[in-house]
């Protein structure tokens, strides 16, 4: 008798040790698979928030310098403009990229830099008038054509989300930006 109430004592909690080990697992692996499902996103739209966070780095590297190096008052209004927003939207991609385990780049691409290299050795009117040609028009012509791509065809809900949020105010930068080339194009050298 006393042998059989050890063996139902050793059955029974080994039957308990199963359950609590089969417990932990199917919670580890749920935690998993969702971390894997939530945070996973394919290369297109890792790709756009790379390329976005190196537009937005670019657009206010070169505008800092524009604050430092034209006498323009059109000018300085519209990079720090620029600084401003764009220091806005990368805090948002940032929020939005660790939430799906992408990691941004901290600084514009190579070509992006090569530009601004430029833009730094020019003075005066002749540096009003590349800023707002590269940065104000180009880039952002870039920027708008990049994040309408991105608005229609990404695959994860968030990524489309927030570039058709953000793509409103790169166009109207944009616009303004064609203002402002207008502008100091028609300025005396």
């Amino acid at each position: 008798m006393q042998r059989t109430q050890n063996i139902q004592s050793r059955l029974h909690t080994c039957a308990s040790r199963r359950l609590i080990g089969a417990g932990v697992l199917m919670i580890a692996g749920a935690a998993f698979s969702f971390n894997a499902a939530a945070e996973s996103v394919n290369s297109k739209d890792k790709s756009f928030m790379t390329n976005a966070a190196e537009a937005g780095h670019a657009e206010i590297e070169a505008s800092k310098i524009a604050l430092e190096k034209s006498s323009n008052q059109a000018v300085k209004d519209y990079a720090q403009k620029m600084i401003d927003q764009h220091t806005t939207v990368d805090e948002q991609l940032k929020q939005l990229a660790s939430s799906k385990d992408v990691t941004l780049p901290a600084e514009p691409s190579m070509a992006q830099r090569a530009k601004i290299a430029i833009l730094e050795k020019l003075k005066g009117n002749t540096f009003d008038k590349r800023y707002a040609s590269m940065i104000g028009v180009s880039a952002h012509e870039d920027a708008v054509k990049l994040f309408q791509k991105s608005s229609k065809e990404a695959q994860d809900p968030d990524v489309k989300t927030f570039a058709a949020k953000t793509l409103p105010g790169l166009q109207e930068h944009l616009q303004m930006g064609r203002d402002l080339k207008k502008t100091v194009d028609a300025a005396k050298k």
